[in-house]
């Protein structure tokens, strides 16, 4: 049994980009995702807020993509003088997870109402396409490898995915060619 994507809304300010992420954030809304927060950035934001006081869980794939965009924003904060991530009303389970994951400290976390512009309209943010099971697993991955490069205690957490997903890769390559 697959469980659905979060949905993802978006609104865009003059100088920011909220998106709100609504059911539970995992490997199939993290391309999706990543996608979106990079055209974003392509665009000129340099301030984000994920709202999520919809979002019930994320899992290690979703945080590992968060966490390399988190890293990335540090970076260009540290150049620019300005970009921010903002986390907006996480739960409690999902700030325990980013604690654990030893990669808390790359977010801002506030809890309280989003102030919206009156002219403002937000939009469910659409998939572009769908993603073939080779592009799934290199996604995840890849988060996985960050969330183990920003915490290395995490490598043994994630050992055996990490390992089962690189035999995957092989795999789905091979059958490829």
């Amino acid at each position: 049994m697959s469980t659905p994507a979060a949905r993802m809304f978006v609104l865009v300010g003059e100088k920011f980009a909220c998106i709100r992420i609504s059911g539970r954030a995992n490997f199939a809304s993290s391309i999706d995702f990543k996608t979106l927060v990079n055209e974003l950035q392509q665009k000129g934001y340099r301030y984000f807020v994920l709202e999520l006081s919809e979002c019930q869980l994320m899992d290690s794939t979703f945080l590992g993509v968060l966490a390399g965009f988190g890293l990335k924003m540090m970076a260009d904060n540290e150049k620019e003088h300005g970009a921010a991530l903002e986390l907006l009303n996480p739960n409690a389970r999902i700030t325990e997870l980013l604690e654990n994951l030893g990669v808390l400290h790359l977010f801002k976390l506030t809890q309280g109402e989003l102030a919206i512009p009156a002219q403002a309209e937000i939009r469910e943010h659409t998939p572009c396409c769908g993603q073939d099971k080779e592009q799934v697993t290199r996604a995840c991955l890849e988060a996985h490898n960050i969330l183990i490069g920003i915490n290395p205690e995490n490598a043994a957490r994630f050992k055996e995915v990490t390992q089962f997903m690189a035999e995957d890769l092989k795999r789905l390559k091979a059958e490829v060619r």
